[in-house]
């Protein structure tokens, strides 16, 4: 009996062993899930700091999540997704509660923590691409950029609702407020220009044009009354070495701007001759007011200064820095990081810088006194970059161009365009602006160059490296790595489609438009990528262009452009089809009625 209970429990046993052994080999999805999250890049492109600076969270652009950081040791706590490409986040005043932008996913998350745990609590719809967010002193109410549709959302957070929409014009980015809350400062990269909102009234009070590009984080003086904000200055100069040492071409800037008087303005170049600071994102003011940090993310740097020292002179500053500021040790200073420095906050004690360091998947603790980096905060991410990783890092650095003034980004940001024409000397020609193309699909959309000449992508890149950012020959590794990355370069998703239907009954019938004769488009725009691969000569050519004729741009993503034709002669669909590139000129089948020619704007904006 005894030798039968055994060989019953060695039979169960071995049946337990069998079952467990084959549920080892069963996919877990949960398992599978996380061990994929943790083989993505966090990309942490900023930050927020707890209340009482125990805790602090960063949003991960690449891993669509938040991540919870204890500042005593580094510990992450707590990672949570919080919807497609997250790109801004803002601290509630109650300590608790933060908002995070999700570009792609065109909502608001609403993030709580406690007990060192983070919880996604709300989506708030907004559309058209949100990017920046701002919340009022009170924590009564959002304000979120929506980078398409040019326009501020006013969000009631009590009920999470949508109130009203502000418009300030094209593609704003990143926001501050006024300590008050009466004013809402922004930059506007579609227009060259910042603008301030009188948020009680709920309209534009001014805007300053400036020319600049890639305005990117602003932050409040600690006295309320101007804002400070880095950017780019295009110059207008041929990128020659002579031009680009001497900052006639791409500069990089830190302005002031009253929040209440658009003439008191002032600013500096970030530049040092010899030796450029490019591609500049974060800022902050240190409590005590007296030191201001730019994080440099094309040249992988902090830029700290002495703040009430600081040479002020016109909005942009001049050329180069002032040169008794470069040289002095206790105004200026200059931290190398590595990877791309972008958000940053210091601490209560003006001590402490903390960076999001994309490209690191890590958080950056600096001293600002001692000048070093006391400790790189891991998020986690794959062991070893991919290969698009790799290319991705040489698209945003710097470094790759003569002196350090400017990277791939500077022009194409985030992988899209910018508001201004410019000579890259491309062609073969200087002083003949063209109007930067968007890189969505760009391996699968040749020939390159807006008249085409370019048939080789590897040469294009070549000669974009060589010439352009007059940096060093690319390896066949770097040329490599930067077509994985072109290749992996996803496309905003379009806020004209969506919903029930796909496009809007308008749209149906500007489609119609689209293919027939008398507008006559998919002549040159066809096939998958709305391009016929083709050089046409459309009547729309300059007599200092050194080619006839212009290679067929693909209209995917047409309702991303501010400036139309290769040399952005026409600032509207409207105004391309009614000027220059109108049906009558291009076709001689006729005119547009003004319906149809409204119908097939409705129509472009959803290719």
């Amino acid at each position: 009996m005894r030798n039968a209970v055994l060989l019953s429990g060695c039979v169960l046993s071995l049946a337990i062993v069998l079952w467990a052994s084959a549920d080892e080999k069963k996919p877990n999805r949960e398992t599978s899930a996380k061990a994929e999250s943790l083989q993505r890049d966090r990309s942490p492109v900023d930050l927020v700091l707890g209340p009482d600076e125990s805790w602090l969270i960063t949003a991960n652009q690449t891993a669509d999540s938040v991540s919870l950081l204890r500042t005593a040791d580094g510990k992450v706590l707590s990672e949570i997704t919080v919807g497609r490409r997250p790109t801004d986040i803002a601290l509630s005043s109650d300590g608790r509660t933060v908002l995070v932008t999700c570009s792609f996913g065109s909502e608001v998350a609403v993030v709580t923590v406690a007990d060192g745990v983070l919880k996604k609590v709300a989506s708030i719809p907004v559309g058209f691409e949100p990017y920046g967010v701002a919340i009022s002193p009170g924590g009564k109410t959002a304000y979120v950029s929506m980078h398409m549709a040019g326009q501020i959302a006013v969000i009631n957070l009590a009920n999470r609702e949508v109130t009203s929409r502000i418009d300030v014009g094209r593609w704003p980015r990143y926001m501050t407020l006024s300590p008050d809350g009466k004013r809402l400062a922004i930059g506007l990269n579609g227009e060259r220009s910042v603008a301030v909102v009188d948020t009680v009234a709920g309209k534009l009070a001014f805007k300053l044009p400036m020319r600049g590009l890639n305005i990117n984080h602003l932050c409040t003086s600690r006295d309320g009354k101007h804002f400070y904000f880095p950017w780019m200055m295009y110059g207008g100069n041929p990128p020659n070495s002579g031009s680009i040492r001497r900052g006639w071409v791409l500069g990089n800037r830190t302005s002031r701007v009253s929040f209440t008087d658009s003439k008191d303005k002032a600013g500096i170049s970030l530049d040092p001759r010899g030796r450029a600071m490019g591609d500049p994102h974060g800022i902050d003011i240190s409590p005590d007011a007296q030191t201001l940090v730019v994080s440099c993310a094309g040249s992988q740097e902090l830029a700290l200064f002495r703040l009430p020292e600081l040479p002020l002179i016109g909005i942009g500053g001049s050329e180069l820095m002032d040169r008794a500021l470069s040289r002095s040790s206790t105004l200026f200073r200059r931290m190398p990081l590595g990877g791309r420095p972008m958000g940053l906050k210091i601490s209560m004690d003006s001590k402490t810088a903390y960076v999001a360091n994309y490209l690191l998947n890590a958080v950056q603790v600096v001293d600002l006194h001692e000048r070093k980096i006391t400790r790189t905060i891991d998020l986690g991410g794959p062991p070893q970059r991919s290969l698009a990783r790799r290319g991705e890092a040489i698209f945003f650095d710097a470094t790759r161009s003569l002196e350090n003034w400017y990277s791939c980004h500077s022009c194409h940001f985030e992988g899209g365009s910018n508001a201004e024409t410019m000579d890259t000397l491309n062609d073969g020609t200087s002083f003949s602006y063209k109007t930067v193309p968007l890189l969505y699909n760009v391996t699968r959309t040749g020939p390159w160059t807006w008249h085409g000449w370019q048939k080789d992508f590897t040469a294009a890149m070549h000669k974009s490296v060589t010439s352009t950012l007059a940096g060093s020959k690319p390896t066949d590794d770097d040329v490599q790595a930067l077509t994985a990355y072109f290749s992996s370069i996803e496309t905003p998703p379009n806020p004209y489609l969506g919903g029930d239907s796909p496009i809007s009954s308008a749209a149906k019938r500007g489609k119609v438009v689209f293919h027939g004769k008398v507008a006559g488009c998919t002549d040159c725009h066809s096939g998958p990528n709305l391009t016929d691969g083709e050089i046409h000569d459309v009547g729309t050519g300059h007599k200092k262009d050194r080619y006839k004729g212009f290679n067929t741009p693909s209209l995917h993503n047409v309702y991303r452009r501010v400036e139309y034709l290769h040399d952005g002669r026409a600032d509207t669909l409207e105004e391309l089809l009614t000027g220059p590139h109108s049906p009558a000129k291009v076709t001689d089948e006729g005119k547009l009625s003004d319906k149809q020619r409204a119908d097939l704007i409705e129509y472009l904006k959803t290719l």
